[in-house]
């Protein structure tokens, strides 16, 4: 193995918290999933139960495991890392279903005694209703993906542990909020995506693009970051941040323009159906 490579390795140690959690919210699920499923087994297949856990399971690998010590020295890394918990960990953990499943996968006595009046309080769920209406969650996760990725938040994200973490947080929780109406997971209103998510994804498109554009034709490196810290990999910060950039405008597009061309045809179909 490459020095710079075991550097890395023998600095990294997995988190004990995070890796806990995961390990319990992954339990916790199976176990509601395979309650719930006796009486919906057409609602929760199995390809849901390994859709939630495979969420979970890349929740650990991009922040987590070694690839996160390769963040702290690569944009690159540090790009496809953004990439993982923004474009695939939401929409995995939403095709899970997860609400009711995490539910009865808890104690009885912790669902009813804690949790139900905390989730039937009206002004949790007014909240809720709120964040995930399409402009609200349009909103929220793109101006956070541009506001983290201002030079001064960025390097000062990297530059101190706790905020970092709590970057990784806000791209989380943003993402969910703006996969949640296209996925619509059971049991909200399972109508189908009208021809707003169009706009909607193509504009969450031109945001991720016009970020990569920037990056990816800049003549200096944006992230003073990268240029205070050794250079283990020995590749040139410019270079990098170019190739940082084309991962996220490459696949970050492809992420939007896949489901909106999916959403098309299934909506020319019921259309077509409907003039029929």
């Amino acid at each position: 193995m490459p020095p710079e490579y075991r550097a890395i390795f023998a600095e990294w140690s997995p988190p004990v918290f995070l890796t806990t959690a995961l390990l319990l919210s992954a339990i916790i699920y199976t176990r509601g999933w395979f309650l719930i499923r006796q009486t919906r087994p057409l609602l929760f297949p199995t390809w849901r139960l390994a859709a939630f856990n495979l969420g979970l399971a890349t929740i650990w690998l991009s922040i987590a495991s070694p690839m996160d010590g390769f963040a702290d020295a690569l944009l690159s890394a540090h790009m496809i890392e953004h990439l993982l918990l923004m474009s695939f960990v939401p929409p995995l953990l939403l095709l899970g279903n997860p609400q009711v499943p995490l539910l009865r996968g808890l104690p009885h006595v912790a669902t009813v005694t804690i949790l139900a009046p905390f989730l039937r309080m009206k002004p949790l769920r007014t909240l809720g209703h709120f964040l995930t209406t399409p402009v609200v969650a349009w909103l929220a996760m793109n101006l956070i993906f541009l506001g983290w990725h201002i030079p001064a938040a960025y390097d000062f994200a990297l530059e101190h542990e706790h905020w970092h973490e709590f970057e990784h947080i806000c791209f989380l929780v943003s993402s969910i909020l703006f996969w949640w109406p296209l996925i619509r997971p059971w049991p909200t209103n399972a109508r189908y995506p009208g021809w707003y998510m169009l706009p909607y994804l193509v504009g969450a498109d031109i945001v991720n693009t016009a970020l990569s554009a920037f990056l990816a034709f800049c003549d200096r490196p944006v992230y003073g970051y990268y240029l205070q810290q050794p250079n283990l990999f020995h590749i040139d910060p410019l270079s990098d941040q170019r190739a940082g950039a084309v991962i996220m405008w490459v696949i970050g597009s492809l992420i939007f323009l896949i489901p909106a061309v999916f959403i098309t045809m299934r909506l020319l179909q019921q259309d077509s159906r409907n003039r029929a």
